[in-house]
């Protein structure tokens, strides 16, 4: 890491200090584990080979407690998104089951944001796109493809608006966002899938918001262009 972490948020400094490991360490390797097709076993050899003697189970640990975390202080200061936006489904499976995983990006393949659940319904579809309209402003366009509860989400929405959200629904234009998951699941393969229905709560916001730092959607100084690791390790402070 490119120095010791002198000052830390609160939030991060609580569950650090149980962990009783240095910061950096803990930090890097949860950073490791969610930017990198990386087994928890690979990062317990790789920091073995560093002199670091720390568990797999060590680092799971630390990834369930610092990334809610890392991606609360990553939405603070998170670029704002664009007024087009492309909204497309993929799978995952969880528990032996497959579900769905919805995400939404804007006409630059810039994140807005994800959902996953497990049945195709109005009212949690609704429910998140008011959320993602709260956070990141109302968009003038959402395209989707032949998904009835989008469909249905965003009617009801704009019968409740004064200037309603134009919907169109087309496969063709949503070729941006079909490719965007295709990181995150290279990310998941070494999981070897999840095997409890709390896991992706916590680690699909944190490979999503991974991603979207990577594609330079995280504020910065101006006229500066930290790396995607510094800039994860920004949050921590």
């Amino acid at each position: 890491m490119r120095e010791p972490l002198k000052r830390l948020n609160l939030a991060l400094a609580k569950v650090l200090k149980r962990l009783h490991y240095p910061p950096e360490m803990i930090l890097r390797c949860v950073r490791w584990y969610v930017a990198y097709p990386l087994s928890l076993r690979h990062l317990e050899e790789m920091m073995a080979e560093r002199g670091i003697a720390v568990n797999h189970s060590t680092v799971h640990r630390g990834a369930l407690k610092l990334l809610p975390e890392l991606e609360k202080a990553f939405r603070r200061c998170k670029r704002p998104a664009g007024k087009s936006w492309r909204m497309d489904e993929t799978y995952i499976r969880v528990k032996g089951d497959w579900e769905y995983l919805d995400r939404a990006v804007d006409k630059d393949g810039n994140t807005i944001d994800f959902l996953l659940r497990a049945h195709r319904d109005k009212t949690p579809a609704r429910r998140y796109f008011e959320k993602w309209i709260a956070q990141n402003g109302a968009p003038e366009t959402v395209t989707i493809d032949e998904s009835g509860a989008y469909l249905a989400a965003l009617e009801a929405i704009n019968a409740d608006r004064e200037t309603p959200i134009k919907i169109r629904q087309s496969k063709y234009l949503n070729n941006l966002v079909e490719q965007d998951p295709r990181a995150i699941k290279r990310r998941t393969r070494p999981m070897l899938g999840f095997k409890i229905v709390t896991v992706p709560g916590s680690f699909w916001p944190a490979l999503s918001f991974m991603h979207m730092i990577a594609k330079g959607q995280m504020k910065c100084a101006r006229g500066t262009r930290p790396s995607a690791a510094n800039q994860s390790y920004d949050l921590a402070i």
